[in-house]
């Protein structure tokens, strides 16, 4: 039995592949939804939006592959029309020209499709909620996880941010030091963003040939894209907002919103029809605090998570722990077919 914590696109990927290898796993999550990073609410109307995870371009092959098998389909980030720069808050937006770039997509339906894909290949009993790893303890020729109660396994695939695991979980024996102090020195991508949208019964923006981009030095939303289905049958704008926004309250962080899209857009800003947000460093299960202040993707892809420890009982995953484009979508694919393949040789070498 393979234990994997975290129920996330590195996690999910790991147990399909184990589970076409026919290698027993149980998913052990601590929230009550699956995805981790990747979230996309639909609300009241049927317009989704992305709270997590949302871009790949042509060169996250890794996850264009998965999307091909799953047969998921994607579509170009609308960007036609004028993009708008706001130097200072409550300031006149001025058109700007944006560089030549390759374009970005978005999964068909919400990034969320992915997620339910991979979990619709998977027995939903192997997959448990609600369930908050807390301590691991490695024994001779087994590991338990205790995680409201104690589940037992021969190797165990920590599939969730490394500052996670080395500051919330106990480990018995204790990690490797130098390990530890790398993995809580690790960034965890998006910990600290805040995601908003708001969503519209019409695309004006598109009426008035604006493409709905907007930069801005100061907020509260610093970017802002088109969030339109790929039908352009449902409208909305999604974006990051100024992380200092997270000390004011839902009400607050909204009016601030729609007065500054008010300022940039007109007076059609104001007839929205939902408000979401999610503020990721409110997350428990994404945000830890750090001892030292990180730079964004800092260790990375780092070395020592490529290793296998406690004589190969325990295996790191997760998209900070990726070779390839770690922290993005795309490494999660990456690191994930990885540990599987690492599973399912060892299993293989066994055999022979």
């Amino acid at each position: 039995m393979i234990l994997i914590i975290g129920a996330g696109l590195s996690g999910l990927l790991t147990a399909y592949r184990l589970k076409t290898a026919r290698i027993p796993f149980k998913i052990l999550e601590a929230r009550s939804r699956i995805g981790g990073r990747i979230h996309t609410i639909q609300g009241l109307t049927p317009t989704p939006v992305e709270m997590g995870a949302t871009w790949f371009n042509e060169v996250h092959q890794n996850l264009i592959h998965l999307l091909d098998e799953l047969e998921l389909e994607s579509f170009e980030q609308y960007m036609n029309g004028t993009v708008l720069f706001q130097p200072a808050a409550n300031s006149v937006a001025q058109s700007i020209q944006m560089p030549l770039q390759s374009p970005s997509y978005r999964i068909t339906g919400g990034s969320s499709q992915l997620i339910d894909a991979l979990f619709a290949k998977l027995d939903p009993e192997d997959v448990l909620l609600n369930k908050t790893a807390t301590k691991i303890s490695f024994g001779e020729d087994t590991v338990t996880v205790f995680a409201n109660e104690a589940f037992e396994g021969k190797q165990v695939v920590l599939a969730l941010p490394p500052k996670l695991w080395a500051k919330k979980i106990t480990f018995e024996p204790d990690l490797p030091e130098e390990l530890r102090a790398i993995a809580e020195e690790t960034q965890t991508w998006m910990e600290d963003s805040i995601k908003a949208a708001v969503t519209y019964e019409a695309p004006f923006w598109q009426q008035e040939n604006q493409s709905g981009a907007l930069f801005s030095n100061s907020g509260p939303m610093t970017e802002l894209y088109d969030h339109c289905n790929r039908e352009r049958s449902t409208y909305a704008l999604c974006g990051f907002m100024n992380t200092s926004y997270k000390t004011l309250n839902t009400e607050e962080r909204k009016q601030a919103v729609v007065n500054q899209l008010c300022t940039v857009f007109g007076s059609k800003a104001t007839e929205f029809t939902d408000y979401y947000e999610c503020i990721w460093g409110q997350e428990e299960y994404t945000f830890t605090p750090a001892d030292s202040l990180l730079f964004p993707h800092q260790n990375n892809g780092h070395p020592a998570f490529s290793k296998t420890y406690y004589n190969e009982k325990l295996i790191i995953s997760s998209a900070e722990s990726a070779r390839e484009f770690a922290g993005y979508m795309d490494g999660a694919v990456w690191v994930g077919n990885s540990v599987a393949e690492k599973i399912i040789n060892a299993k293989r070498n066994l055999e022979v």
